[in-house]
C-alpha cells in the first residue's frame, strides 16, 4: 500500500482498495464565491490576502497553515504566516473553512463545503481519505435511533495501516 506524502493522501475506495491521489480539489468550491458577501455581511472587508488564503485552501483541497502559506507566497511573497493563521481563523469563524487535528501534528484546513473523513495510522501517521458514503449508514442510524446529528466533516478515525500491522505481526 502506498504511503501518503504532503502532496497526496491515500484514498480508500468503497471496495477497500487504496490509491494515492493528489490533494488538489477538482473544482473551485462555492466557499470562494461566498467569500465577498459573507465578509461584508459580517462587517469585514474583502482583502487580497483573505481571497488568496481561501483560494489556496480550495486549490490544495486541504493543507496545514504552512502549506497554505507556501501556496499564497507563490503569488504574493509578502504574505507572512501570521496573516495566514489569522485569516484561517477568520474564515473558520465565518464557516468557510474547517480544520482537523491528527495526533500531535499541525491541523489540516479544508473548505467547509469539502467535508473529508480520514483514517490515521497510529504506527506511521499515514492518512487515508475515506469515502463519506461509507459512513452514511452510521450517520443515518445515529439520527434515526438516537436523534444525533453526526458531523462527518470533523471525523478522524484511528487505527493501523496494513504495512504497520504486518510489521507488528512479524515481531
Amino acid at each position: 500500500m502506498p504511503k501518503s506524502t504532503p502532496e497526496t493522501l491515500l484514498t480508500a475506495s468503497a471496495e477497500g482498495s487504496a490509491s494515492a491521489t493528489p490533494l488538489a480539489a477538482s473544482a473551485e468550491g462555492s466557499a470562494s464565491a461566498e467569500l465577498p458577501q459573507t465578509l461584508r455581511a459580517r462587517g469585514y472587508r474583502l482583502t487580497p490576502q483573505r481571497q488568496m488564503v481561501l483560494d489556496a485552501v480550495i486549490g490544495l483541497g486541504q493543507g496545514t497553515a504552512e502549506e497554505i502559506g507556501s501556496r499564497v507566497r507563490e503569488s504574493s511573497p509578502g504574505v507572512n504566516i501570521t496573516t495566514v493563521y489569522r485569516t484561517l481563523d477568520l474564515l473558520e469563524q465565518l464557516g468557510l473553512v474547517r480544520h482537523r487535528h491528527f495526533g500531535h501534528g499541525a491541523p489540516l484546513y479544508h473548505a467547509s463545503d469539502n467535508d473529508i473523513v480520514h483514517a490515521v495510522c497510529h504506527g506511521c501517521g499515514a492518512v487515508l481519505v475515506i469515502p463519506q458514503e461509507l459512513l452514511a449508514p452510521v450517520a443515518k442510524w445515529l439520527t434515526d435511533e438516537r436523534g444525533f446529528d453526526l458531523d462527518t466533516g470533523h471525523i478522524a478515525l484511528a487505527g493501523m495501516c496494513a504495512d504497520c500491522a504486518a510489521g507488528r505481526q512479524a515481531t
